[in-house]
């Protein structure tokens, strides 16, 4: 239905190609004051408190394979908290949001994705915006369809000085890491194209070189988040990731740039995933302040090991939610055990209703400690 509607396409009113853009932002041509108005629009919660807001959460899984339990335990927690939030404002905009992570063009599959929006019905964690509803409010709500808007804020990034083409090669990324590691360094890109003449970056684009959009690292920045189950985490920007590619040289965008983009752009107001995503919010932190829009809330989970342990993986048995229940589990056994799985309402209680759980979860009582999966 939505291939229907003329102005449908990559999300919305947007430059068609990274090269139409970043040529644009060169040039040193302005934004129109259309192009203006429909940025200042985008982010939802800008110039507002995160903390005032309804909940809008989301689960964001990539199509690669079935729906491990560990996903299913981040999908439940999102999925409680935008539940108790529609109980708690009647009249918000908050929701449960499923936004499917598939730029991973190489391993994403519509069958994964089928499979993983089985599992959660299963579950009964129903979702009131996602792929099957494009054309709602904040939609599409794949990234492959919304590859038009990434285009379209690298453009706005590079137009404030935020972000820079990078003509360095393969071969001259390579010699720059070998340099590094060599004088003992942590290899980072050296900022060769950072400040470059936009004369010669003109001509390079008009030549049709090749090249990155990469993000510029402000000097001196550090990340600083008050995690919900970490405490406090910081990070020194610059000493550790450098300037990184926000578009690749296909104009494919890379993962953290979606994911900021996207959160921003969508209203989420609160991300609750595994610690294993942590490092990567130094680089969504940096790409949100730069687009002027708040961060959300974060928490994030511990692992879920086996008795070993260890991560929890196929070794130990089935971890898929379809193989629970081809096995013959309920829906409500495994929300129950799930929700257990890292969580407790500071009670002995162990048996809840899908309605008590909505009513008792809170992040804050999420444990900072791993979990062990029993598979007996």
């Amino acid at each position: 239905r939505a291939s229907t509607f003329t102005n449908y396409k990559d999300g919305a009113l947007f430059l068609s190609t990274t090269e139409e853009s970043t040529t644009t932002a060169v040039n040193g041509a302005s934004a129109s004051s259309s192009d203006e108005s429909n940025l200042d629009n985008l982010f939802p919660n800008k110039n507002k408190s995160i903390i005032d807001l309804p909940p809008r959460m989301r689960f964001a899984p990539s199509p690669t394979g079935s729906l491990h339990v560990g996903g299913a335990r981040t999908a439940l927690y999102n999925w409680l908290v935008a539940k108790k939030g529609q109980l708690d404002f009647v009249e918000g905009d908050g929701g449960f949001v499923l936004r499917v992570e598939d730029t991973d063009v190489a391993r994403s599959t519509k069958e994964s994705e089928d499979s993983v929006l089985a599992d959660l019905s299963w579950l009964g964690l129903t979702w009131d915006e996602g792929p099957n509803t494009p054309l709602a409010k904040y939609g599409p709500y794949r990234q492959s369809e919304r590859s038009t808007l990434y285009s379209k804020i690298a453009n706005s990034l590079i137009e404030s000085g935020k972000a820079y083409p990078c003509f360095s090669t393969p071969e001259e990324l390579d010699a720059m890491k070998a340099r590094m590691e060599a004088e003992g360094i942590p290899p980072r890109y050296d900022g060769t194209w950072r400040d470059a003449d936009p004369e010669v970056v003109k001509a390079k684009i008009d030549a049709g070189d090749p090249y990155t959009v990469r993000f510029k690292v402000p000097a001196g920045a550090r990340v600083v988040i008050d995690d919900a189950v970490r405490g406090t985490v910081s990070w020194d920007a610059e000493a550790t990731v450098g300037d990184f590619i926000l578009l690749r040289s296909s104009g494919v965008p890379v993962y953290n740039f979606c994911v900021a983009v996207d959160d921003a752009s969508m209203g989420i107001t609160t991300v609750i995933r595994a610690e294993e995503h942590l490092t990567n919010t130094l680089r969504q932190g940096l790409i949100l302040d730069a687009l002027g829009a708040p961060r959300p809330r974060y928490a994030h989970c511990s692992l879920i090991l086996g008795e070993d342990k260890q991560k929890l993986s196929k070794r130990h048995g089935a971890t898929s939610c379809n193989q629970f229940r081809l096995d013959g589990f309920l829906p409500d056994a495994m929300i129950n055990y799930l929700a257990l799985l890292g969580w407790n309402d500071g009670t002995d209680n162990e048996i809840f209703t899908r309605e008590e759980l909505i009513d008792a979860f809170d992040i804050d009582r999420i444990v900072k400690s791993p979990s062990v999966f029993d598979m007996d």
